[in-house]
């Protein structure tokens, strides 16, 4: 495992154990060079190989990527089917590179709306990798933050309904236990790249009490640089939980 540089901030200092990102800004990378909105997305592919790779190298253990939202789908049907098409490289690419380091790979979402062959990928290639444990990687496809809260009450209501649960035993550990994101920590560290300063449905719940980097970049340039510029960030900030600060 690599340390961290001392102009990166404390190298005594652990990483977050979880870093979530939305990955902002491929479209207007591609605008502002005159190029195509898909070429935004080829480059923005290559800076989550970055990411992947400065995860395993600085010893995060998980990695949450936000690769297509629910509202995503709402898009130029073209673009769509751009994106899918890159999805299925990424997966056929980059399975065996992700094996080799160590990567367990999970997908999070409403896999229905997805064609019958990416959710084929997606199965063989989370089968392929369950037993790594350098890194877990989750994808985030057509993900929504409130459908998954929404798709976690249903799950509760109709154990409530068939007395299988009481409703005086509702707590938050049962409402963490019905999201999708069943048995991965919270997120410690969330970046957002492309300049804007909102979660955009993203992991509403787990979220609470994540540290926000917001970054001016966008998510094709995305670098180990920038990477080490938010750990630094998140490793000056006193995390309090709703206590006083000392």
């Amino acid at each position: 495992m690599a340390k961290i540089a001392p102009e990166y901030g404390d190298v005594s200092a652990p990483p977050p154990a979880h870093i979530a990102i939305i990955m902002d800004g491929n479209g207007r990378w591609a605008k502002a060079r005159g190029l195509p909105r898909i070429a935004g997305h080829r480059k923005g592919a290559e800076a989550v190989r970055c990411a992947v790779e400065s995860s395993v190298k600085y010893g995060v253990r998980y990695l949450t990527l936000f690769s297509f939202s629910s509202e995503n789908w709402k898009r130029p049907l073209a673009e769509i089917d751009d994106l899918m098409g890159l999805l299925r490289r990424y997966l056929r690419s980059e399975i065996a590179e992700l094996h080799r380091n160590g990567v367990c790979l999970r997908v999070i979402g409403e896999r229905r709306h997805l064609g019958k062959d990416i959710v084929d990928l997606i199965e063989h290639c989370e089968r392929q990798t369950a037993g790594n444990s350098t890194l877990d990687l989750i994808l985030a496809l057509s993900y929504g933050g409130r459908a998954e809260l929404t798709s976690a009450m249903r799950q509760i209501g109709r154990k409530i309904e068939s007395g299988e649960l009481a409703a005086g035993r509702i707590d938050e550990d049962c409402v963490a236990s019905h999201l999708d994101t069943i048995g991965i920590p919270e997120p410690d560290l969330l970046i957002r790249t492309g300049g804007e300063q909102r979660i955009s449905n993203f992991l509403l719940w787990q979220l609470a009490y994540s540290e926000f980097v917001f970054l001016d970049a966008h998510w094709p340039d995305f670098s180990e640089d920038l990477f080490l510029d938010a750990i630094a960030e998140f490793n000056r900030r006193e995390r309090r939980y709703g206590a006083t600060g000392g």
